[in-house]
């Protein structure tokens, strides 16, 4: 039995390693170096084509849980991650270029991994598929996917800019971690006061944007977690102040207060060379970017290694389309995984493919499928995306939100967060020792 995995990116990877690693061949075919996206830019598989951040680290956050589940789900992608780690306060953030190289090796590595280069257009009749193409995937097999099912939602997603860490000047700046988690060098924070503000939110908000092809450029379905700067300001001039220009959590040691506004720079690789404006996805026109983001005190020499684009993101109405083992409801040997069902966010996909390859592995040795518990943040995601009482589907990543509500559920913020997170990995655990481990 050989079981095809389409696409070599997170979920894909992670489904190929969840059913080679049961003893089982993969052909994993990837268009790549053939064909690329517009948004990819090396050969390589599991690219990281937005943020280098993974999301938080802690096992009482949301993020930090879905990651934790992962390990115990033996993710390949967590054992990459942290082998690339780079400095990011509390957050998980990787060197996006070794992590890449460090998912490559290890998919060609494998021997029941058989991969192939090249575009597939069609969805496969026979045996048992996986397709993990993504939101960017390819017009063939795209319009193959919507004739099949139909019902697709276009979105347009974003990516930050990225300058070099020796344009930055650092006399209008300071490092430092929010509420001091972390390392005190995880960021460089950039401050600025009411009036310089004031001129760089006008500036933002008037400032010339690139067109997106094929979309209606008045009226573009753009999903909130990757919201473009310049869309998310023209809510409202305090909207950045609370959004990701937010103060609070950093005191200036220069003046001793906190800044009317801040913009985080993050750690793009593991030399520090490079830093990502965080939260500054963004669509407007490269000369734009440079005269806009150079209005920030601490960027006004900045030099620019990657302008923030925008692109398109297609997902499936997977309530009409998949089960919550990531199955298709017609055609139980179909199997979709990553960000194309509707699960929102990196890890949220490389979830979505662990568990569509162990559902891929078990059938093909005819047992059930699987769905975890409901109280996991895996379970529920996988639950969300097969909901069939969603009418208006949004893609969903990791959130408290789609868990069960706790029987004594703690007033305090946190101590509640602890408690989701403790019964989570309690219930997997049950659940993993019930079914031998998987």
């Amino acid at each position: 039995m050989t079981i095809n995995v389409i696409g070599a990116g997170l979920a894909g990877c992670e489904a190929a390693m969840q059913i080679a690693n049961r003893g089982i061949s993969v052909r994993l075919y990837e268009m790549k170096p053939q064909k690329r996206t517009p948004a990819h830019k090396t050969d390589l598989f599991g690219e990281l084509v937005c943020s280098n951040s993974l999301k938080a680290m802690r096992v009482e956050s949301a993020a930090g849980l879905l990651k934790e589940e992962m390990r115990r789900l033996d993710s390949f992608l967590i054992k990459c991650a942290d082998r690339c780690q780079v400095p990011a306060g509390g957050a998980l953030a990787v060197d996006r270029d070794i992590f890449a190289k460090l998912v490559t090796d290890g998919i060609n590595a494998h021997p029941n991994i058989t991969v192939i280069h090249e575009e597939i257009t069609a969805i496969p009749d026979e045996g048992i598929t996986v397709i993990a193409t993504g939101p960017l995937t390819s017009d063939g097999l795209a319009k193959a996917i919507e004739a099949r099912f139909g019902d697709s939602l276009s979105f347009f997603d974003a990516a930050a800019p990225i300058v070099t860490a020796d344009s930055i000047d650092i006399d209008f700046a300071f490092t430092a971690s929010r509420y001091d988690r972390g390392g005190d060098d995880d960021y460089i924070n950039c401050p600025m006061n009411k009036e310089e503000y004031e001129i760089f939110y006008d500036a933002l908000i008037h400032a010339e944007r690139a067109p997106l092809h094929d979309f209606d450029v008045n009226n573009p379905k753009v999903y909130e977690g990757c919201m473009p700067v310049e869309v998310l300001a023209q809510r409202g001039e305090g909207t950045l102040r609370f959004g990701p220009m937010k103060p609070v959590g950093l005191v200036n040691p220069r003046t001793g207060h906190r800044a009317w506004a801040l913009l985080q720079l993050r750690k793009e690789n593991a030399a520090g060379t490079m830093y990502n404006l965080v939260g500054f996805q963004t669509n407007l026109k490269f000369p734009e970017q440079k005269r806009v983001f150079s209005l920030i005190p601490a960027l006004h020499k900045a030099e620019f290694v990657r302008y923030g684009v925008m692109h398109r993101n297609t997902f499936l109405c997977s309530p009409k389309v998949l089960n919550s083992d990531f199955s298709v409801k017609e055609n139980k040997k179909l199997f979709f995984a990553g960000q194309m069902t509707g699960v929102e966010g990196y890890m949220e996909s490389a979830a979505s493919g662990i568990m569509a390859g162990i559902n891929a592995a078990r059938l093909s040795e005819d047992k059930p499928t699987l769905t975890l518990p409901d109280d996991t943040m895996i379970g529920a995601l996988s639950r969300y995306i097969a909901d069939p009482s969603v009418k208006k589907f949004q893609p969903m990543g990791a959130n408290f939100g789609v868990l069960p509500e706790l029987q004594n559920r703690p007033r305090d913020k946190r101590e509640r967060a602890a408690a989701y997170a403790a019964r989570a990995l309690d219930s997997l655990n049950k659940f993993l020792s019930e079914n031998n481990g998987d």
